[in-house]
């Protein structure tokens, strides 16, 4: 099997990583061995304070899912991504059951900074029915 790392180009990467994490139940990356906070890490490493947020990543608890990295951009988003996370927040529910999950979730992640941006119904039989969601930074995804 081969690792794979999701990264994420944003202008806030902590606030992202706080985001993700909080959305995902993951926890932010543990500072280097030695180090008790990564802002002890950094001041060893000789960054300085205004590059400190340059980036930032989250890691699955369990350690099944992938490490997310965010990484600070100058350029803003432009277009719709090609690419998109689906947050699977109703895995084996069906029609109104699943769509009460997922619509659960969205509240939760509003609450977080995120945006709700479409809803679709379920359509069998191959369509179970999503909600296509933004982070705070405007990144598309659907809970699924």
């Amino acid at each position: 099997m081969t690792e794979i790392q999701i990264t994420f180009d944003c202008a806030d990467p902590g606030a992202q990583a706080e985001f993700w994490a909080r959305a995902l139940g993951y926890r932010l990356q543990e500072p280097p061995q030695g180090f008790a906070s990564w802002d002890e890490a950094l001041e060893a490493m000789g960054v300085p304070e205004e590059r400190r947020n340059d980036a930032s990543a989250v890691t699955d608890p369990t350690g099944e899912g992938p490490r997310l990295f965010f990484q600070r951009v100058p350029e803003g988003k432009t277009a719709k991504n090609r690419v998109h996370m689906d947050v699977r927040a109703a895995p084996g529910l069906a029609g109104e059951e699943r769509m009460a999950a997922l619509e659960a979730k969205a509240a939760a992640l509003v609450a977080l900074g995120a945006r709700r941006v479409e809803r679709f119904e379920p359509a069998p039989p191959l369509a179970g029915g999503h909600i296509v969601m933004t982070d705070p930074e405007g990144n598309e995804f659907c809970l699924d």
